[in-house]
């Protein structure tokens, strides 16, 4: 008989499906990959051995089926990607001031998770998404599992904010700005679009603002570093990353889904399907089952 441990990674009821199913994702997505080039290994890393100069939208979209599947997917979902991407990242290595580094490495690892998992969680809670720090805590805690399938060991993953702070603290002096590093973020407030999406170029100059409201919602540490663009009122700033997060979360999920690649709307669609069997209410969709009355009853 099927259960909720076979069904979806995370359950309903985690602080992950709270963080996760918030718009304000797209947001915290971008600036996750601003705060991650600022590790100049980590950064050339992206720069030798992926596309994202030429098509930075595919990963973000290979990303947000990473997180899917390790989020909503059944654990049989998860562990096949973590295993794809574990097999991907053991055969490639990083050229850097006459060393060579292996992708797979545990602090290269960790610095993807961090910048990733605490781009999530400050920039939803900043966007409105009303977590109590106990709750906080437990989305790092749950993330952690998430960190495994890449193939960390959970118990050397930030598990609450005050390990995720100490962690960056001991970071920062690793970090610095090179070539690829402002390469990236001059590319991420203007992107280059890929050729099946150069029919959408004059709407290009509107990608802007976004870009610039990715870049403002990083900590005021990596905006020195950067030293892109000039400062503005952070008050403002919040403003802003509430106003999208409003206007994105009223759309309809059907229409949203459909800016997922085709095999994410499918493991989407399978986790609607295998939570519905189990008795939750997924009338409204992933999304309705933030709503604890809509969860099956225990």
């Amino acid at each position: 008989m099927a259960s909720i441990e076979t069904a979806v990674v995370q359950p309903p009821q985690s602080a992950t499906w709270q963080v996760h199913l918030n718009r304000c994702m797209w947001v915290a997505g971008v600036r996750s990959l601003m705060l991650q080039a600022l590790h100049p290994i980590a950064m050339r890393g992206v720069w030798q051995n992926s596309d994202f100069q030429e098509d930075p939208f595919g990963r973000l979209m290979r990303t947000a089926d990473f997180v899917g599947r390790v989020t909503f997917g059944s654990p049989a979902e998860a562990e096949a990607i973590g295993r794809r991407v574990r097999d991907i990242h053991r055969s490639l290595r990083i050229s850097h001031e006459g060393g060579t580094y292996r992708v797979d490495d545990p602090e290269l690892l960790l610095w993807v998770h961090c910048a990733e998992v605490s781009s999530y969680l400050d920039v939803v809670r900043r966007g409105g998404l009303a977590l109590t720090g106990h709750q906080a805590d437990r989305y790092l805690r749950e993330q952690r599992r998430s960190a495994a399938y890449v193939g960390l060991h959970p118990e050397d993953v930030p598990g609450s904010r005050a390990e995720m702070a100490a962690y960056f603290e001991r970071m920062r002096p690793k970090l610095r700005v090179v070539e690829e590093s402002a390469a990236t973020v001059r590319f991420l407030l203007w992107p280059r679009l890929p050729e099946r999406l150069r029919r959408l170029s004059p709407g290009k100059p509107l990608y802007f603002p976004f870009g610039a409201l990715c870049y403002y919602t990083l900590p005021a540490w990596a905006r020195r570093m950067y030293g892109v663009l000039p400062e503005v009122p952070q008050a403002g700033v919040t403003a802003a990353l509430r106003a999208f997060g409003l206007v994105a979360g009223a759309v309809p999920e059907a229409p949203y889904h459909r800016v997922f690649m085709p095999s994410t709307r499918r493991m989407l669609d399978g986790a609607r399907d295998r939570l519905g069997e189990l008795g939750y209410d997924v009338g409204k969709g992933l999304k309705g089952l933030t709503d604890p009355r809509r969860w099956a009853p225990r």
